[in-house]
């Protein structure tokens, strides 16, 4: 990306060359320096990248079966963002309410999937 940038190119080229999208171009284009070739590494794998623990998964699933009230909320359903704020303040590990949806939504369909057969 680097070279093609440094040949002029624009980012629509680029993307339309390697086949990504604009986006991605964009971000690795401006967060990475071309004397570096370490800025380029995925920087999850240095430990800053916090993901769902079996620990995590488990509170999740034990949280969502009872209502916000039980734990002194003031709402009365749970939201991704609400699940993913408690259980942020409960674990430390902070996840988007998308990610907790997603957890969520394969639990459900593993739980499917050993009960149906």
């Amino acid at each position: 990306m680097l070279l093609l940038m440094n040949d002029g190119k624009t980012y629509q080229e680029i993307a339309d060359f390697i086949g990504c999208s604009y986006r991605t171009v964009a971000y690795w284009c401006t967060h990475s320096e071309p004397d570096n070739l370490d800025s380029m590494k995925d920087q999850r794998q240095n430990g800053n990248y916090r993901k769902a623990t079996t620990e995590y998964i488990d509170l999740l699933m034990e949280v969502v079966q009872k209502k916000p009230s039980e734990f002194g909320l003031n709402f009365d359903a749970w939201s991704g963002e609400r699940l993913a704020n408690y259980l942020a303040q409960s674990t430390g590990i902070q996840l988007t309410g998308a990610h907790v949806r997603k957890l969520l939504k394969k639990q459900h369909d593993t739980s499917r999937k050993c009960c149906t057969k």
